[in-house]
C-alpha cells in the first residue's frame, strides 16, 4: 500500500493548505463541534475534581468534629453527581462524536466516489481497483479520526494536564517536582514504544491488503479459472499461507509490543505513586500537609501521566490523520479532464448523423489522470504519449451504417470512444447532428449514443436491474419486450426466477452470447439514435454469433450505426466502409467500390476468405456472410 505511512514518515510536514482544506469539510458541523470540544473539556475538569473531593473525604474523616459526617455524606453525594454527570457528558460526546464522523465520512466518500465517476477511462484503466476502494474506505475512515478522535483526545489530556498540574503543585510543590522527575523515564520510551507499535500496525495494514488483493482477484469467476485451468492451486494457497503467517508474527510482536508498553506504564505509575506516598505520608506525618493532600496528589498522579503519554504520542497521531485526510486530497485533486460546459445544451430532436473532422488524438499521460500510489509504482511514467489518430475525417448520414475496419491496433476502437466522449479530441471535432459533442449536456449525450463492446459489463445484481439501469422507469412488460427484441425470451422462460434472478459478477452466471444479447436489451431499453459496435461478435461462437446478430439487427433498425469488425462478411452491406491504418483513413467508400479500388480492403478482404460466402447471420439487415466452417478467418 504505497502513499500509506510508513516508519519514519511521521516527522514529514504535510501539504501546505491541508488543514484549510480539512475545516472546509468541517464547517458544516462546527456547531456540533463547539459542543463536542465543550463536553469534552468538562469531562476534563471532572477529571480533575473528582480526586480533589475524594482528598477533602478523607481530610472530614480526620478532622472528625460534629459536622464531619455531614461533610463526608455531602461530598461523597457530590462525587456520585459527577460521576453521574461524567457518564451523561460522555454520553452526549459520544452523540456528538459518531454525527460529525459518520456525517464527515459520508461526506468524504460522496466527494470521492463522485470525482472518480467523473474522471476519464484512462484513469480506470491503470488505476488497481482495491487502492482505490482503499482510499474510499481506510483513508476515509482515517481522515475523519483526525476530528472525532485525534482532536478530542488532544484537547482533553492538554486540559486535564494543565489542571492536574496546577492542583498538585498548589497543593505540594515538593511532591510534584518528585513525581516529575520520574517523567522523562517513561515518557520517552512510551513515545518510542508507541512509534514501535504504530508502525507494527502499518506493516500488518500492509500485509492485510496484499491478502485482501489476492482474494480479490482469485475469488474473481475470471481469476478462479485462470487458477484452475494452470493448475496452481498449491502455489496459490502457498503464497496465501505465507502471507497470513506474516501478519500472525506481526500480530504477536505487536501483541508483546504492547504489553511491554502497558507494564512499562503500570510500573513507573506505581513508583511514581510510591513516592508520591512516601513524601507526602511523611509531610502529612510532619503536619506539614493534610492527609488528604496525599490521597489527592496520588489519585492526580494518574491524571498526569496518563495525558502525558498520549501527547507525548499526539504527532503521530496528528500527522497520520493529517497524511489519511491528504491521501483523499490527493484524489479530489485529479483533474476530471472531460468536463461539462456551463452553457452545454441538448441534442435538437430529429435525426442524428455523425461527423470527425480532422481529428487528432493522443491518450492522456499518467501525470493527467493517476497517482504513483494508486498504480503502486515509485514513479509514473513520464513518457510523452505518441498521436494514437493523425487528423481522422468521417461521416454517417443519419439512419445510415459506417463500418470501419483495419488491424488491431490501428485505432478503430478509439475512434468509436471519441463518440460517447469518453475522451476529447486533442484538435479537430465530433460532432452530433452537427453539434460538437464538447457543447452537449453529458445527459444528453448518453441518451443520443448507445453503445456495445465487445465484453459487455454486467453488474452483480439481477436481469432487471442490469436492463433498468439503462431506462430506470422501465416497467416489467418492457423489460421482457426488450429480451424478446434481443432474442432472449426462451432464456427467461427457463430462469427459475424470472426477471429477479441474479446474473452474478460479470454476468459469469449467462453464456457468452447470453451476456452480449442481454446488453443489447439493454441497448434496446435505451432507445439512443446512434449505436456503437465495438466488435460485439467477436468471442463468440458460431450459434451464439448468430443469435446475437439477429438482435443486432433488431437494434440498429432505423439508427445512425458505427460498427467496428475484424469479419469483414459482416459489413458487406454497409453504406460506408473506412479502412484504418496506423491512425489515419487510408481508404473510404462502399464495398463494391473498395473491391473495384483494388487497394488495401480488396486484400484484406481476399485474405479472410477463401471460398465463395453465403447469404448468413449479419448484423444488418441485406449484408451477407459466411456460414461454412472454414469461409473466413479473423486477421
Amino acid at each position: 500500500m504505497r502513499g500509506a505511512i510508513r516508519a519514519g514518515d511521521t516527522p514529514r510536514s504535510v501539504t501546505p493548505g491541508t488543514v484549510p482544506r480539512i475545516w472546509r469539510f468541517a464547517r458544516p458541523y462546527r456547531g456540533w463541534l463547539t459542543a463536542f470540544l465543550l463536553l469534552t473539556t468538562g469531562t476534563a475538569v471532572i477529571g480533575v475534581l473528582t480526586p480533589v473531593l475524594a482528598g477533602q473525604v478523607v481530610n472530614a474523616i480526620v478532622a472528625g468534629g460534629a459536622g464531619a459526617a455531614d461533610r463526608v455524606v455531602t461530598l461523597a453525594l457530590t462525587i456520585a453527581a459527577l460521576a453521574v454527570g461524567e457518564a451523561l457528558i460522555g454520553l452526549a460526546a459520544r452523540w456528538f462524536s459518531s454525527r460529525i464522523g459518520e456525517g464527515l465520512i459520508v461526506d468524504l466518500r460522496t466527494a470521492v466516489f463522485t470525482h472518480v465517476q467523473r474522471m476519464p477511462v484512462a484513469f480506470f484503466t491503470r488505476t488497481r481497483t482495491g487502492a482505490l476502494v482503499s482510499r474510499l474506505n481506510n483513508d476515509v475512515i482515517g481522515a475523519q479520526s483526525a476530528i472525532t478522535t485525534t482532536l478530542a483526545s488532544v484537547l482533553s489530556n492538554v486540559i486535564q494536564l494543565t489542571l492536574a498540574l496546577a492542583v498538585m503543585i498548589g497543593l505540594a510543590w515538593q511532591v510534584t517536582v518528585l513525581a516529575l522527575v520520574l517523567l522523562p523515564i517513561f515518557v520517552l520510551p512510551a513515545r518510542r514504544m508507541g512509534r514501535r507499535i504504530a508502525d507494527l500496525r502499518r506493516e500488518a495494514a500492509d500485509l492485510n491488503a496484499g491478502m485482501s488483493t489476492q482474494m480479490t482477484e482469485r475469488f474473481s469467476a475470471a481469476g478462479a479459472t485462470l487458477v484452475k485451468l494452470f493448475g496452481r492451486p498449491k502455489e496459490e494457497a502457498r503464497e496465501f499461507t505465507g502471507r497470513a503467517e506474516q501478519v500472525r508474527d506481526i500480530g504477536v510482536r505487536t501483541a508483546m509490543v504492547s504489553r511491554v508498553f502497558v507494564t512499562s506504564l503500570s510500573l513507573v505509575s506505581a513508583l511514581a505513586q510510591a513516592l508520591v506516598y512516601g513524601l507526602g505520608g511523611w509531610l502529612a506525618v510532619t503536619g506539614r500537609i493534610e492527609a488528604g493532600t496525599v490521597v489527592t496528589l496520588a489519585l492526580l498522579l494518574t491524571r498526569l501521566y496518563t495525558p502525558m503519554t498520549a501527547l507525548a504520542n499526539a504527532r503521530v497521531d496528528v500527522m497520520s490523520a493529517l497524511v489519511a485526510f491528504e491521501r483523499v486530497f490527493e484524489v479530489l485533486d485529479l483533474p476530471p479532464m472531460i468536463d461539462e460546459k456551463p452553457a452545454a445544451r441538448e441534442l435538437p430532436p430529429g435525426p442524428v448523423s455523425v461527423r470527425l473532422r480532422d481529428v487528432h488524438f493522443s491518450y492522456p499521460t499518467a501525470e493527467q489522470v493517476s497517482l504513483a500510489s494508486l498504480e503502486d509504482v515509485a514513479v509514473l511514467d513520464r513518457r510523452a504519449p505518441a498521436e494514437v489518430l493523425h487528423g481522422v475525417s468521417l461521416e454517417a448520414r443519419a439512419g445510415s451504417l459506417l463500418a470501419l475496419v483495419g488491424p488491431s491496433g490501428a485505432g478503430k476502437s478509439t475512434i468509436a470512444s471519441l463518440l460517447p466522449r469518453l475522451y476529447d479530441v486533442d484538435s479537430g471535432a465530433v460532432e452530433l447532428a452537427g453539434v460538437d459533442v464538447r457543447d452537449l449536456t453529458f445527459a444528453s449525450l448518453r441518451r443520443t449514443v448507445g453503445v456495445v463492446t465487445q465484453d459487455g459489463h454486467l453488474f452483480h445484481d439481477t436481469i432487471a436491474a442490469n436492463l433498468r439501469y439503462a431506462a430506470p422507469e422501465a416497467t416489467d412488460a418492457e423489460l421482457r419486450e426488450s429480451l424478446r427484441r434481443a432474442r432472449l425470451g426462451e432464456l427467461l422462460v427457463d430462469l427459475p426466477d424470472g426477471l429477479d434472478t441474479v446474473v452474478g459478477e460479470r454476468g459469469y452466471r449467462l453464456s457468452g452470447g447470453e451476456r452480449q444479447r442481454l446488453t443489447i436489451a439493454r441497448l434496446l431499453l435505451a432507445r439512443p439514435p446512434v449505436v456503437v459496435l465495438d466488435e460485439a461478435t467477436a468471442h463468440l461462437d458460431s450459434e451464439s454469433e448468430a443469435a446475437v446478430q439477429e438482435a443486432l439487427t433488431e437494434a440498429l433498425a432505423g439508427r445512425t450505426a458505427v460498427v467496428i469488425a475484424h469479419r469483414l462478411s459482416t459489413i458487406r452491406a454497409a453504406d460506408r466502409i473506412a479502412v484504418v491504418e496506423a491512425g489515419r483513413i487510408v481508404e473510404q467508400g462502399s464495398h463494391d467500390e473498395l473491391l473495384a479500388a483494388e487497394g488495401r480492403y480488396a486484400s484484406l478482404y481476399r485474405t479472410q476468405f477463401a471460398a465463395p460466402v453465403s447469404q448468413a447471420r449479419c448484423p444488418v439487415p441485406g449484408c451477407t456472410s459466411d456460414h461454412g466452417v472454414a469461409a473466413f478467418h479473423d486477421r
